[in-house]
């Protein structure tokens, strides 16, 4: 039996694996092998909160796999190197891996495939991540979208959920072949930071099909009523899962779509693909664009003047000490869990870009630092989106009111006080805009900072008159 290397990445499921299923129908024997090699993605190498997540999920896929009679075989980069020793030690005549979309990856990928072909090696790559491969959706001109509504009505055209696919046994992984070990690859966090991650979240592919079984009722039911909720549970928490290809999008979409439904509930589940959407458009922009992930997808932003970077107003931010309760229960969420409400990051983002003024960038490191969804092109576009630099066809002049929004999506201060719990003695006006109530902020949580470090109508103001000046020819006017 011919053998095949089976380049696991963001893609550790065995599920709806077009990859796996390729070399299994070519009559393979299959070696798993996961290459560590972080410094090939820089600039955007995985921060402190993904590798947190990947050395779990890691050790589930290896459980997963041996539960299959085989096992992972883990090396340490550079990926080529790594690659051809195996192919060596191995005999394998092929490799097989799912892509990726990220500029550093897609470079990588090609010198790689392009190196292995030219040993006479057999190599395949496959789609795994995505419900659209990028170059399948374009304009009737053959050009890229680049607003969301046009490219997801082509785009959703073409849609096709994806069938189970089930794996009985794989070939034994010969023993002999050297696999280093998880926490020499990924050490553990020193000091344990995140711990209380793992009360919210299971990695592995168990994990992701055990969420996605307790939120489709919910999702069905009520998706588009909760989904801006940040007090209540009205979303899938599926973002990690999908970032590590622990489950596949086509998976999540014929769950959701495989029963009988009423009109409302259809319409949910609607609602919920279109979020899907969202993530294709995303991944589309970032590889037809590759330069956005570190500079403004709309070239007209680039004359904009952005505050200086102050090390204790980002710190302020970043610790949940600005003074703003829904911001700073936002970025608390997101410290203590890896994870922030999606409303909530876009007012937390819009704060950051309009209020304080500073790059989109100051908070996109920091997002890709500290969240376990930390996915380049989500993370990118979320916050070009938010700060108006990004596609969108009315962007600069959104600024969200933390006020308001904390008024309208956690109407009775649940969120707040569960993240600020300095905060929870407050009665529900005085949690949305505590400076106005100085006698009961004092006497209720001392510690808290007295007034918002920005005024939030002056910085307003402030950020739209930069806004607009950044139009081309407004200085001549």
């Amino acid at each position: 039996m011919s053998t095949a290397l089976l380049w696991f990445r963001r893609d550790l499921r065995l599920d709806d694996h077009p990859a796996l299923q390729s070399a299994l129908r070519a009559g393979h024997r299959i070696v798993p092998v996961y290459v560590h090699a972080p410094e090939e993605e820089a600039p955007w190498a995985p921060g402190g909160a993904s590798l947190a997540w990947l050395r779990r999920s890691l050790a589930a896929f290896d459980g997963a796999l041996r539960s299959h009679g085989s096992r992972l075989i883990l090396r340490a980069g550079p990926s080529l190197d790594a690659l051809e020793r195996l192919v060596e030690e191995t005999g394998a005549e092929a490799v097989y891996w799912s892509r990726r979309y990220e500029p550093a990856a897609i470079t990588r990928d090609a010198a790689v495939k392009k190196a292995l072909r030219a040993r006479g090696v057999h190599v395949e790559s496959h789609n795994s991540a995505l419900l659209c491969e990028p170059w399948t959706v374009a304009t009737q001109r053959g050009d890229p979208y680049r607003v969301f509504t046009p490219f997801w009505r082509t785009a959703s055209a073409q849609l096709v959920p994806s069938a189970a696919t089930s794996i009985r046994e794989l070939a034994a992984v010969d023993a002999s072949l050297a696999s280093a070990c998880i926490d020499a690859l990924i050490p553990a966090p020193v000091p344990s930071w995140d711990t209380g991650f793992w009360d919210n979240w299971t990695p592995g592919e168990r994990g992701a099909q055990a969420r996605l079984a307790k939120c489709t009722g919910a999702l069905r039911d009520r998706y588009l009523d909760m989904r801006d909720r940040p007090d209540m549970d009205g979303t899938s928490l599926l973002s990690p899962h999908l970032h590590f290809g622990e489950i596949a999008p086509g998976r999540i979409m014929h769950t959701l779509l495989s029963a009988q439904h009423d009109p409302r509930a259809l319409t949910n589940c609607n609602g919920f693909i279109r979020e899907l959407g969202w993530r294709e458009f995303s991944h589309h922009l970032m590889y037809h664009f590759p330069h956005c992930t570190d500079a403004n997808l709309n070239p007209r932003f680039d004359r904009l003047e952005w505050a200086e970077p102050d090390a204790g107003i980002l710190g302020a931010w970043q610790r949940g000490r600005t003074g703003v309760p829904l911001v700073d229960a936002g970025m608390r969420q997101l410290w203590q869990t890896g994870w922030m409400h999606n409303r909530v990051r876009m007012v937390v983002a819009s704060f950051l870009t309009k209020n304080l003024r500073l790059h989109w960038l100051h908070g996109a490191r920091w997002f890709w630092d500290t969240l376990v969804d930390a996915d380049l092109a989500n993370n990118t576009q979320g916050w070009q989106w938010t700060a108006g630099t990004g596609a969108d066809a009315a962007p600069y002049f959104r600024v969200f009111n933390p006020v308001a929004q904390a008024m309208r999506f956690d109407p009775l201060g649940n969120y707040v006080r569960q993240w600020l719990p300095e905060l929870a003695g407050l009665p529900a006006p005085a949690l949305f805009e505590p400076w106005k109530y100085p006698e009961q902020l004092a006497r209720h949580a001392p510690g808290y900072p007295r007034s918002p470090m920005v005024d939030l109508k002056a910085s307003r103001a402030a950020a739209l008159r930069a806004y607009a000046e950044s139009k081309p020819g407004a200085s001549e006017r």
